[in-house]
């Protein structure tokens, strides 16, 4: 007998240092002596792909080196540490061989332990306490979390995975030969192999080898291949598994629920979190993270085995909040909430109440913090109403949660449904609660997201909820005419084979009907979408095959009809291509080294076996596309995987088929496609492994290949019911013999108008709907269609037609019932009219009354038999001093509304007070965003003396009573008032009292809460005058009930009876005209709507009002015709004169009289006339204008019963203007007709500072010729004109006063010609100079530092300069005064400022301003600093430079370049030397130095005569000769050459080019 432990690591501790003390701490615990074997089995065998005979064999090879090392380790540590270590490394080795297929079936050992029984360190256990006192006192059951942490294998690296393969192998041995374990294995043949058991008592054992037999050698290498081949296929399979799809973000298995305690008691709050990597919680309360160190003994917080737990110990009152379990990982956070409201008892409760666990209170006794009696009361504001979207649109739902009491950080539990069913956080759908406003938001709206949707807010044991219809319409077709996307695309029977996909058809076919519909799919983490079937198919269900195993997919579906291919639907879900029983092992699996039970057994697994037949084959679903096929593996299957072949033959024959010839199937399951449409089939299949192909299993029966399923009939019984002005109600009967059904569409049609529209786009249950977004007073018929995967029937017949608009119900009960008036015998009762009319006018009210003696009430009785019209009723026959109660009731045609709560107990007696009583029947209209209308009714109990006025008060609706204020400051003398002045949004309650000569009465009841808004489609009284000059107000209202009515009032006074008024109301427009509108119509007029939600509007007429409209009216009764320019007159191009004016519009009938100085004038030779009755345009023209033409003109317009004249006054010096400037435009039309001047002369400065004269001419040609003049004189031009842009330009560069004149230009050929003069003299000239001297300025460059030896100077460079451009420079703001030091000038185009000898004096900013006559430009240089050092230092090197160059020794002037002299001749030279100091004076003779001799004679006399003298020269003399100069500044030589001649030999000699000399300075 042995015992086996179990194992598992914890999230936290994932380090091998605990996992080793974790696993040797497990097995010292919980071993035990020979304990009798026992057989576990592990889970799936999916991943088992070889059999247990390799591990068999591989254990061998590694058992020698693995008991090697550990009798090593055992000479060194007890058996705690081995047995730890040993421990350790086989679950290492388990938890490689599990992600590589190595299933426990195929781990076939019988262990046995005998180890310590005694705890070596505490563990803990999640077993109750029953369970814990079952155990034996010296054993304790090990129960480990089974949290997923990673998939070993997935996301281990390559390098872990096979080192964990090799640890495996060697530890199973190492544990079996040294922890006493015993292996025994038996084959399926009864072979035997027996293995030495050793004993237990020391710790070293002798190892067991069993002999290799030739087969078992050969199996064994069969098997290495085949491991080997295992890890290949491993390790491809790991490179594409998508490892993102292994991280998730947190996800709340098990939320933490609400909890009402009393206080003392204790509470828990239980959640449990999924998500990978683990995430860490943290535990919140009212937004603050709970501190257990702060509160010691408070709150305890355990994570045990994925199981999180918040206890609050000894609750009190500060306990009410709402706690928050936050949940973070890497890849997110999420929150869940979860609210404690913890209850006091008011009165005295015996503390056993409270003991720990259940109280003994009744289940509906106190659950707020206020007592057992109190409860929360829960609002929604700002509600959201049927929405209409559109398929990628966004939409948001919201509204305001008001919860009464409140209490400071407790939040209620905010949940959201859709057909009833919460909705999830996801990427199509956001939830967020502000504090106030709950919101859910769709970021991407799909047909998928239609339904009702459901806000409730759960505040403890109460909650309330509020629901609204949400419609998503279908997304505009990128083909017309192509169908709807389809929806709910949901994959289902997923396996390693084939995934079978579902989805809904659309409801819009695009006009024509679907054909079928194609399947895309798309492996995660990628962007390619393949096309799954190249055929339509017409089944809304269809497996999907040719999938890669481990693989993640999404697919779409797209519906295709004869126009085209539609949208496609929104993606799936992602799908792995696994089998359930490995998708569940992947889920669940532990991260331990091995986790669950192990297959032990005495026996050797079988080799060889041929795999018996499947069982249970059966077809469970055929369609005209496919067929699938289900099977149960056989009994008889050996441990290898198993592969299967599926074989088909027609009905009647024995003609068997196999269908997956190249691609087995692993799964026992399978889809057949391309089967004849209509025949018959069995089916069989087979097993098969490496052993051989096993026996076929039993055929199937015989099935017809075709849909199973029928396309449903058509609903039944279409009746439709009024629900609202926009909405009715549809139900209809389920067709018979539906199968499958998924839901029905239904469709609206306006009544003649043949048009249908979907009212859903997402199947709906059930056999009741309500269709929105229908128009008011429209009529529509509807009808239905079913829908089940085989398509969507026909339609059924069509409904009767139903007029859109609201049912009619009984009103809702009136409210606040207060006592306007008591006397000794009767009361006066006032109340206000029922929120809700039902749709229907109310009729009236009955009254009922009761009397209550000693606080005990009687029985009811009726105060009125006829209905009263009125919100107040005086009730008589009352006892005097009895204490009555009242209720009241509302009618309409409907029937009789529920009785109003009763009213508080009031006590009939004389009223004897002096102040008037409260007004009553306060109602607001026309509220808009900064104003409403208030109205009341003066109080019943005027006091002593009557009523005088009323003050209004307002507050806002949630301030606090103190902060009432009055609206008016004088008393109101009628009985209503227009408050201004409100804040857009904000809520606002309003009361009125009244005022007598004793004082203010009491306030009335209060109107509101009422919000300044202006509503959606809110419209306004408009008012309108007719042709006739009948003046009347018109008001149209859109949003009207059946049983609506317009009411008009003057000063909130109804008109019924008034003379002067005429009211007419058609549909949803009213009019109200004036019979005779004069003063006595002056006032407010207004337009309510009833049974309608305040609307009304109204329209103010006072004196200027008045005055404007009996304008208007008698603009109407008289028309004109609307002039839109008055008669006026232009001169044409050849000088003709045109009359016109323009009418607004003008008839076909419209008719002109064109009258001259009251004569009418006619068409003829002088004057044309001409009507564009399109544009209203009235033309007259003449050609001339003569003396006699001068007067007055005048057109009279005359269109139907319109009319209307303007008139043109031409007299005078008008008339001469005008008659001038006709003849003008004759003649330049005349001088046009040759070549002209377009443009006449004018000139330009251009960038280069030169004058460019040009003009434009016109109508040339080749032989036209063009002349330049000035002053009369020509100008002659180099170059010819070609006039092919049309301009002739002159350019006159450098331009000064010498240019100044009077330039022509004269165009001319034998057309005529045309000249043009520019006058550039005086003023015209000047105008000139200054833009040229502005572009000479513009064109100076910036100033510029430059030393000299004299001294500094800055300069500037314009493009040339001109004396007219005046130049001024100033230093450090302050104009120069020039000197001999410091002067300024022109050079050429430089300008510049010489600075003679400077000093520190002279730093600073330097400016040149250049005036161009009108604007001066400056430039600016900063001469200090490091630029004036600079500068200095320059000016002192060339100074010196200077200095030297001037006083150094040089030859000014005497000697020749050369001298030929005859021999015999004397010489005589003389030369100039000056030099200061005095130079020193040298000779040479080819460059030798020459001294004085008899011969050659060298003198120099007052420093700077120097002589050479030769008295006979011989030709010896002949030669270079030099003189140098020298003092301490340079030198200077002086060459020159002399040529000795003798004359016998001159007309011999050639005469040689003598060489120049040269002067060299030194």
């Amino acid at each position: 007998m042995m015992s086996l432990p179990f194992y598992q690591k914890l999230h936290q501790h994932y380090d091998r240092s605990y996992r080793n003390r974790d696993l040797s701490t497990t097995m010292s615990q919980y071993q035990q002596e020979k304990k009798s074997s026992a057989i576990y089995t592990h889970g799936s065998t999916a991943y088992s792909s070889r059999s247990s005979a390799a591990h068999r064999q591989e254990s061998a090879a590694f058992s020698q080196a693995s008991a090697a090392s550990y009798q090593h380790q055992a000479s060194r540590a007890s058996e705690f540490a081995l047995s730890s270590a040993a421990s350790h490394k086989a679950a290492s080795a388990y938890d490689y061989g599990y992600s590589h297929g190595l299933t426990d079936s195929s781990l076939m050992l019988d262990y046995s332990s005998k180890l310590s029984p005694q705890t070596k360190r505490a563990k803990k256990s999640l077993l109750s306490g029953e369970e814990k006192e079952n155990l034996p006192s010296d054993y304790m059951v090990p129960i480990f979390s089974g949290r997923q942490v990673h998939v070993s294998g997935i996301t281990d690296t390559e390098e872990q995975r096979i080192k964990e393969a090799a640890a495996y192998i060697a530890q199973r041995n190492l544990l079996a030969s040294e922890e006493g374990v015993t292996a025994s294995k038996q084959s399926s043949v009864s072979k035997q192999s027996s293995v030495s058991k050793q004993s237990m008592s020391t710790l070293h054992q002798e190892e067991a080898f069993e002999k290799k037999s030739r087969k078992v050698a050969i199996r064994e290498k069969a098997d290495h291949l085949s491991l080997k081949k295992t890890l290949e296929e491993t390790e491809a399979f790991h490179k594409k598994l998508n490892e993102d799809n292994l991280l998730h973000a947190p996800e709340f298995v098990i939320k933490p629920r609400s909890h009402t305690v009393w206080e003392k008691e204790n509470v828990k709050l239980h959640c449990s979190v999924a998500g990978w990597p683990e995430p860490r919680l943290t535990w919140y309360k009212n937004q603050v993270p709970i501190n257990v160190q702060a509160h010691p003994g408070k709150y305890i917080i355990e994570s045990r085995y994925g199981m999180h737990t918040l206890e609050i110990n000894a609750c009190d009152f500060e306990d009410t909040a709402q706690y928050r379990a936050s949940a973070m990982n890497a890849k997110g956070e999420l929150s869940a909430y979860a609210s404690v409201v913890v209850k006091r008892y008011k009165g005295e409760l015996d503390d056993t109440r409270f003991h720990s666990g259940a109280s003994t209170l009744p289940p509906s006794f106190a659950v707020t913090p206020y007592g057992y009696a109190s409860r929360f009361e829960i609002h929604f504001d700002d509600k959201f109403e049927v929405s209409f979207g559109r398929e990628g649109e966004t939409m948001s739902l919201g509204c305001r949660v008001v919860i009464t009491p409140e209490i400071k950080h407790f939040q209620p539990e905010i949940q959201w449904y859709r057909n009833g069913v919460p909705v999830s956080p996801s990427k199509w759908v956001q939830t967020h609660w502000s504090g106030d406003r709950a919101t859910l938001t769709f970021s991407h709206l799909n047909k998928e997201d239609e339904g009702l949707y459901t806000v409730r807010a759960r505040m403890g044991e109460y909650y309330e909820q509020y629901s609204a219809y949400v419609f998503v319409r279908d997304a505009d077709a990128e083909i017309e005419g192509a169908p709807a996307s389809p929806l709910d695309v949901v994959c289902l029977d997923a396996n390693k084979d084939y995934i079978i996909i579902t989805w809904k058809q659309p409801a819009v076919d695009g006009g024509s009907p679907i054909l079928g519909y194609f399947i895309d799919k798309c492996e995660v983490g990628t962007d390619t979408w393949s096309q799954c079937n190249d055929i339509p198919v017409k089944f809304a269900r269809f497996p999907v095959t040719g999938l890669i195993e481990g693989r993640s997919y999404i697919f779409r579906v797209r519906a295709v009809n004869k126009v085209g291919i539609g949208l496609p639907s929104r993606v799936s879900e992602p799908v792995a291509a696994l089998d359930p029983a490995e998708k569940a092992r992947l889920k669940s699996r532990p991260s331990a080294p091995w986790t669950g039970q192990i297959i032990v057994t005495e026996e050797e697994p079988t080799e060889g076996v041929v795999p018996g037949p499947p069982t249970d084959l059966s077809v469970i679903e055929a369609t005209q596309s496919y067929v699938v096929l289900s099977w149960k593996p056989p009994r008889q299957r050996g441990h290898e995987g198993i592969l299967y072949f599926v074989e088909k033959c027609e009905a009647g024959t024995e003609n068997w088929q196999r269908v997956n010839t190249e691609l087995p199937v692993k799964s026992p399951r399978f889809a057949l496609f391309d089967l004849a449409e209509g025949k018959s089939y069995r089916f069989r299949v087979r097993c098969s492994n490496s052993a051989g192909v096993g026996e076929p299993s039993e055929a199937t029966e015989v099935t017809v290949v075709g849909d199973k399923l029928d396309i449903p009939k058509p609903p039944s019984n279409i009746i439709p019911s009024r629900n609202t002005d926009t909405s009715v109600v549809v139900t209809w009967e389920e067709p018979k013999d539906a199968k499958e059904l998924v839901g029905y569409y239904i469709e609206s049609s306006i009544v003649g108008s043949g048009k249908w529209e979907p009212c859903n786009n997402n199947p709906v249950k059930g056999t009741r709907f309500t269709c929105h977004g229908l128009k008011t007073g429209q009529s529509y018929i509807f009808r239905v269609r079913a829908v089940n995967a085989a398509g969507l029937s026909e339609y059924s017949q069509n409904s009767e037609a139903i007029e859109v608009k609201a049912a009619i119900a009984p009103p809702s009960p009136p409210c606040d019932i207060t006592c306007l008036e008591s006397f000794r015998d009767s009361m006066v009762l006032g109340w206000k009219q029922p929120d809700k009319t039902g749709g229907a006018e109310i009729t009236g009210y009955y009254v009922n009354y009761r009397e209550v003696i000693d606080g005990v009430p009687g029985r009811w009785r009726e105060a009125n038999i006829k209905a009263i019209s009125d919100e107040a009723y005086k009730i008589s026959n009352l006892k005097e001093n009895m204490v009555y109660q009242f209720q009241v009731a509302a009618i309409n045609i409907a029937g009789l509304g529920a009785p109003s709560a009763v009213s508080p107990s009031f006590k009939c007696e004389e009223w004897t007070i002096a102040v008037p009583g409260p007004p009553h029947s306060l109602k607001y209209s026309q509220v808009r965003k900064t104003s409403l209308v208030l109205q009341w009714k003066p109080p019943i109990h005027s006091g002593r003396t009557p009523v005088t006025g009323y003050f209004v008060d307002i507050k806002e609706a949630s301030a606090r009573e103190d902060r009432w204020r009055g609206l008016n400051q004088a008393a109101l003398k009628h009985t209503y008032l227009k408050v201004q002045g409100l804040k857009e949004g904000e809520s606002y309650v309003f009361r009125v009292r009244a005022i007598n000569q004793a004082g203010v009465g009491k306030p009335s009841d209060l109107a509101g809460p009422v919000v300044a808004e202006t509503r959606p489609g809110t419209k306004e009284v408009v008012v309108s005058v007719d042709d006739n000059g009948i003046i009347s107000l018109n008001f149209e209202c859109d949003q009207m009930a059946p049983s609506s009515e317009f009411t008009w009032s003057k000063d909130y006074v109804p008109t019924e009876d008034s003379p002067r008024l005429e009211v007419e109301s058609k549909g949803n427009k009213t009019k109200m005209t004036f019979k005779d509108l004069g003063t006595e119509d002056l006032g407010i007029y207004s337009c309510d709507v009833t049974d309608t939600d305040g609307i009304a509007s109204s329209y103010l007429i006072d004196e200027e009002e008045l005055k404007r409209l009996l304008a208007l009216s008698q603009e109407h009764k008289f028309p004109t015709v609307p002039v839109k320019s008055e008669l006026a007159v232009e001169i044409l191009e050849k000088g003709q004169v045109r009359f016109w004016m323009q009418a607004e519009k003008l008839s076909a009938n419209a008719k002109v009289n064109y009258i001259f100085n009251e004569k009418e004038i006619f068409e003829g030779p002088k004057y044309k006339m001409h009507i564009d009755r399109n544009t209203g345009i009235i033309e007259m023209f003449m050609e001339k204008l003569q003396d006699e033409d001068e007067g007055t003109y005048t057109f009279q317009v005359q269109d139907g019963r319109a009319t209307g004249h303007s008139t043109l006054v031409l007299i005078g010096d008008v008339y001469k203007k005008l008659q001038k400037e006709a003849e003008f435009q004759r003649q330049e039309w005349i001088r046009k007709q040759g070549p002209h001047f377009a443009e006449y002369l004018s000139w330009e400065v251009t960038g280069e500072c030169n004058v460019l004269l040009k003009c434009k001419v016109a109508n040339i040609k080749k032989e036209t010729s063009i002349v330049w003049y000035k002053d009369d004189r020509e100008i002659s031009v180099d170059e010819k004109h070609d006039f092919k842009d049309g301009i002739c330009t002159l350019l006159i560069t450098e331009f000064s006063k010498k240019d100044a004149g009077i330039y022509e230009v004269v165009l001319k050929d034998d057309r005529g010609k045309d000249k043009s003069r520019l006058k550039l003299v005086d003023e015209a000239f000047k105008e000139l100079m200054t833009e040229v001297c502005k572009t000479i300025a513009l064109s100076a460059t910036d100033l510029k530092i430059q030393s000299t030896a004299e001294g500094i100077r800055l300069y500037s460079f314009v493009t040339y300069y001109v004396d007219d451009l005046k130049v001024n420079w100033s230093h450090n703001g302050t104009a120069i005064k020039y000197s001999d030091r410091v002067k300024s000038g022109v050079t050429g185009e430089q300008i510049w400022l010489q600075i003679n000898e400077p000093t520190p004096n002279d730093k600073g900013k330097y400016v040149m301003e250049l005036f161009d006559g009108k604007t001066g430009h400056q430039k600016m240089v900063d001469l200090s600093g490091q630029a004036y050092d600079e500068a200095f230092a320059e000016f002192q090197r060339l100074k010196q430079a200077a200095i030297a160059e001037k006083n150094r020794a040089r030859v000014v002037g005497g000697l020749p370049d050369v001298v030929t002299i005859q021999e015999g001749k004397a010489l005589n030279l003389t030369c100039i030397v000056w030099g200061d100091p005095t130079p020193e004076v040298s000779w040479l003779k080819n460059e030798k130095l020459l001294a004085s001799d008899e011969h050659c004679n060298l003198k120099f006399e007052a420093g700077k005569t120097a002589y050479f003298t030769i008295s006979g020269v011989r030709t010896s003399d002949s030669g270079r000769y030099g003189l140098v100069v020298k003092n301490k500044y340079g030198s200077e030589i002086s060459d020159f050459t002399v040529s000795v001649f003798i004359p016998e030999e001159e007309a011999r000699s050639v005469a040689e080019e003598p060489q120049k000399g040269n002067k060299k300075a030194k």
